[in-house]
């Protein structure tokens, strides 16, 4: 039996690749019994780079904690089935392409008039409204039209790429499970069931706040002139670097960074965190660094006259004092000294990390094909309802003839749906 804060929360999941999965599985490790509905031939995920026929990393790595349906949905006979089991649902997940959930007879208005008291999240790439609404949309083009790529700058030859992991997706999961709890407490509270929408495109803008915030008194005379030079250096064929250039012409960083960036040291890299004034005396106090921006009186001066000459004077020098020390000693003159800083690592390094067990971001799970694996735990814990990774993923249709029983079918029912093609 699941355990946890949403503990007898029924969901139907119908989604596929990142975000609507994350979500599911978040819902999953709260304790809700997710049930994923998937195509005959196993979502795009589950045969993306298989390891064992049918099985694949990123599906296992999203998954876990579900039950797994496979059906060909779009048949009357399959339709039928998940209205059957809507009766009973308390939430549905669905991250499809716009149109497509009205084909399956899975839309909002549909399961609405079989549940009043459904909560329906879906997440789509733009919204239901406006010019983009009927367009599908991955995490990819999502970051390139809502600025997250352009902001990062990240290039591939002499194009920008994108950011790893995809972060309006995995965000966007975040996103969805938030609201559905939400909506469920609202429930409680009216008894009333809703509808939730939720968008790649709203959840890569949300995250650029301090981007996407115009003051006028400050921007009015800064961000019309950079849209139009922007828009001339397109016209003219200008490369990526050089449209980065003209944008950051108008929001320049300031000169001179030596407390929010990352080291080199003598034996690999450090990040440094200190963005308030106290931190940064800190960061001298550690490193034996003179910062002229530091007045007697106390105060600091971001940048002074002649400050992006002397500026990157200050950087090569601390850069170079860096690279005197260990990782290690650094981290631990650093933290003997209050300052926020970490080595910099890859991923893999994380697992098995002291760190990484402590906080039960670890979890071991056996699945019957893939065997014995690791993957990340719940990222959050809560004192009264525990959290757990409630098992593996599913296998394409491991439990579908357990949520047909469900749905009221009988053996011989069951067994003409697969004969006929119905479900797997």
């Amino acid at each position: 039996m699941a355990t946890g804060p949403l503990q007898g929360v029924k969901v139907l999941e119908f989604s596929q690749i990142i975000a609507g999965p994350f979500c599911g599985m978040h819902l999953a490790d709260m304790g809700a019994q997710v049930t994923k509905f998937e195509p005959l031939e196993g979502e795009p995920w589950r045969v993306f780079v298989e390891l064992v026929p049918k099985e694949s990393r990123t599906f296992a790595s999203l998954n876990r904690g579900k039950r797994g349906v496979a059906m060909d949905m779009t048949r009357p006979e399959a339709q039928e089935v998940i209205h059957r089991l809507v009766r009973d649902a308390d939430v549905v997940v669905i991250n499809y392409r716009p149109g497509v959930a009205e084909q399956l007879r899975i839309d909002y208005e549909t399961l609405r008039a079989i549940n009043p008291r459904l909560i329906y999240c879906e997440n789509t790439a733009y919204g239901r409204y406006g010019p983009l609404a009927h367009r599908g949309g991955y995490d990819l083009v999502v970051q390139a039209m809502t600025g997250l790529m352009a902001g990062e700058a990240k290039m591939q030859g002499d194009v920008p790429t994108y950011i790893y992991p995809a972060v309006a997706d995995y965000a966007t999961g975040i996103q969805m499970a938030n609201a559905i709890c939400a909506a469920l407490f609202y429930r409680e509270r009216t008894g009333k069931g809703q509808r939730i929408d939720c968008t790649l495109m709203g959840t890569a803008i949300a995250m650029q706040t301090s981007q996407f915030t115009w003051i006028r008194a400050f921007d009015e005379e800064v961000i019309p002139p950079m849209l139009a030079e922007l828009q001339q250096a397109r016209a003219e064929m200008k490369s990526f670097a050089e449209q980065v250039a003209v944008h950051n012409k108008y929001r320049p960083a300031a000169a001179g960074n030596i407390y929010y960036r990352v080291y080199q040291t003598k034996d690999g890299f450090i990040a440094v965190g200190a963005l308030s004034h106290s931190l940064r005396l800190k960061v001298l106090a550690a490193t034996g660094l003179r910062d002229p921006r530091f007045r007697e009186d106390g105060s600091f001066e971001m940048n002074p006259p002649g400050w992006e000459v002397e500026g990157p004077k200050l950087v090569q020098e601390a850069e170079a004092l860096f690279r005197t020390k260990t990782t290690e000693e650094w981290a631990e003159t650093m933290e003997r000294h209050g300052v926020p800083a970490g080595p910099l690592y890859f991923i893999e390094e994380l697992f098995d990390h002291p760190q990484t067990l402590a906080n039960g971001l670890q979890v071991e799970l056996d699945h019957p094909l893939l065997g014995p694996y690791k993957m990340v735990g719940p990222p959050f814990q809560m004192s009264e309802a525990r959290l757990a990774a409630q098992g593996p993923s599913p296998m394409l249709g491991e439990h579908t003839d357990e949520v047909l029983a469900e749905a009221g079918l009988g053996a011989e029912e069951i067994a003409a749906l697969r004969a006929a093609g119905v479900v797997r």
